[in-house]
């Protein structure tokens, strides 16, 4: 029972390091697929969900889980899934909802920095993990970044989530599809 547990939270943290890398290097060090798909998020923060990313992996895991049951591989990779969820969740929080407690609000801070005042810096959303290890997070003027992005509102209104209802979006999302292509 140790094992797995220690297994998952391997797979955890595994998670921060690939939400850094897809969000950090992906998105917006390098041009890749996934940054006209980040761009959109930029333009407008209603679409903030990852849509694309939720059926591919919850084919894997399943399909995972039914041929390889509890193995370590997929005690990791479970780990990482609960990753990505809490991503979803607390990055769907950070702009929609007022922090609810302090590590919440010290979250919402470090992306909203990301957002409005330092778009090459504060690339972790779950975790400032990997921006203190590869130095992205800012140097200097932080604790006056947080009291400034602080008093953003949350956002009001729709998020992307509703094109989960339309089938041709995993089909048909080129770089001119998102909330404006409606």
């Amino acid at each position: 029972m140790v094992d797995f547990i220690a297994i998952f939270l391997v797979g955890l943290l595994a998670w921060t390091l690939i939400e850094y890398v897809i969000h950090g290097c992906l998105s917006h060090t390098f041009k890749t697929f996934a940054t006209a798909i980040h761009d959109v998020h930029h333009r407008d923060p209603h679409a903030i969900f990852t849509i694309g990313a939720w059926l591919p992996i919850a084919i894997l895991w399943t399909a995972g889980i039914a041929f390889f049951r509890l193995e370590s591989g997929m005690i990791f990779f479970s780990g990482a899934v609960a990753g990505f969820i809490a991503y979803e969740a607390i990055h769907y929080r950070i702009h929609f909802s007022r922090p609810c407690c302090a590590i919440e609000g010290w979250l919402h801070a470090h992306h909203l920095i990301h957002h409005q005042r330092a778009p090459q810096r504060c690339f972790g959303v779950t975790s400032p993990l990997w921006d203190l290890i590869f130095a992205t997070e800012p140097q200097s003027g932080m604790d006056r970044l947080r009291a400034e992005v602080a008093k953003t509102a949350p956002l009001t209104g729709r998020t992307n989530i509703r094109l989960l209802l339309r089938f041709h979006y995993l089909r048909d999302r080129g770089p001119s599809r998102g909330i404006a292509g409606e």
